[in-house]
This record gives C-alpha cells, structure tokens and sequence, in this order.
C-alpha cells in the first residue's frame, strides 16, 4: 500500500512539472510525441532519470563477518595525522604517539582484503578476550596481522553511519601492536561513540572487549 502511495503522489508532482515544462515545447515536437511513443519514452526517461542504488562498501557473511577492501595510498603517519585534523576526525594523543612511532610503516597501492569479527560472535565479556580473539582469527581462519595504516584506512573509509549499520561502535585493528607514548601495546581503532575518532587501544591477552566492538584482520588472497 505504502509503494502504491508513492506511485501516485510521483505521478501528481510529474504531471506538474510537465504542465511546466510543454508550455515551451513547439507544437509540432508534441504532436510527434503522440505519434511516436518510443520517441515519446526516450524523451520522459530522459526527463526522469533513474538514480543508481548507491555501491555498499562493505558486505555481511552469513556467520556475521563484515568484509570489505581497502588500499594503501603512501600516507605516513604524520600525514595522516595532518589528514584526519582536517577532515574534523578527532585523534587520541595515545593515536599520535602510534602514528608517529618508527614502527609505523606506510606502503602504497596494497590492496588489503579485511574481515571483521563482530564482538557478538563471541556471548560473553569473559570470551571476548584479546587471546581468544586472536586464536580464532589467526589460528583458525588462518588469517593475518594487518600493517597498522589499516586502522588509519578503515576510519578514511567510512562514516559513523556507517559503522552503525554494521551494528559496531568501534573496528579495532588487529595489527601487531605498536608501544604508545606510555610504553603500552597500542591498536588503532575507530571509534564513533562520540562523534567521529582514532584512538589506541591496549593489546593485553588477558583484557576483554564489549560486545559492539569489531575486530579487524587481513584475510590472505589465498582464503
């Protein structure tokens, strides 16, 4: 019912602009048109271009897993940082010091096939720890640490709204993890609980995660 209340509320609006829009077409040009319908619907489908279902750019497995691509682009880490300050992306000063350290390294052209754990694969708080995280990633998937520019890629790719489709808060990259400014083991991670951010998170095996945080891995060409 609700489709067919669209219908006829579209066809009301098109009926006036056309009402608009003949006034300043030669008579001869609509007689034509009466005459020649495929002319006639080449002329309307024209007029009312159909827009194009905008590209997801990620998908879901049917265990949950969100898939998705990205590439490298040669940014360093202080470029990143200068990045995200201008784009209003607010950055962690933990996230900093992982930016800046030399451990930090920039490729360009990569092309990282990722998937995300959802936290809700595992049912409690006590599960989701960072050693049980990573044994099922790495030791039965079989998939990879990513390079850390991967948590700086995810956070340039999408939106808040977008993470909140994927039922996340957070994409904690699973990279090998690199000393902040405290000495800690940091991860990057995207965050949109308050408002768009990079943060460093603990890499402890013992520490547990919530259930709406994402964890990110590479998964090899070969999978």
């Amino acid at each position: 019912m609700a489709k067919i209340e669209q219908i006829l509320q579209f066809l009301a609006v098109l009926i006036q602009t056309l009402n608009v829009i003949v006034t300043k077409i030669p008579v001869n040009v609509l007689q034509w048109w009466i005459e020649h319908p495929e002319d006639r619907q080449r002329f309307l489908l024209g007029l009312c271009k159909i827009p194009e279902e905008p590209t997801c750019l990620w998908h879901l497995d049917a265990d949950g897993t969100i898939r998705f691509t990205v590439t490298s682009n040669g940014r360093t880490g202080e470029q990143w940082i200068a990045h995200f300050e201008a784009k209003g992306i607010y950055l962690s000063s933990y996230a900093k010091s992982v930016l800046r350290s030399k451990k930090f390294r920039a490729t360009s052209g990569v092309v990282y096939n990722i998937a995300v754990i959802p936290g809700k694969f595992w049912d409690t708080n006590d599960e989701r720890r960072t050693k049980a995280i990573r044994k099922e990633a790495e030791e039965t998937r079989k998939w990879q640490k990513p390079e850390a520019e991967v948590g700086c890629l995810i956070r340039d790719l999408f939106t808040d709204e977008e993470i909140a489709k994927m039922g996340l808060t957070w994409i904690i990259t699973m990279h090998e993890p690199i000393e902040d400014s405290d000495g800690s083991p940091g991860l990057l991670g995207t965050d949109r609980y308050d408002g768009p951010r990079l943060y460093a998170y603990y890499d402890r095996p013992d520490d547990y995660w919530h259930a709406y945080y994402g964890f990110a891995f590479a998964v090899p060409a070969s999978i």
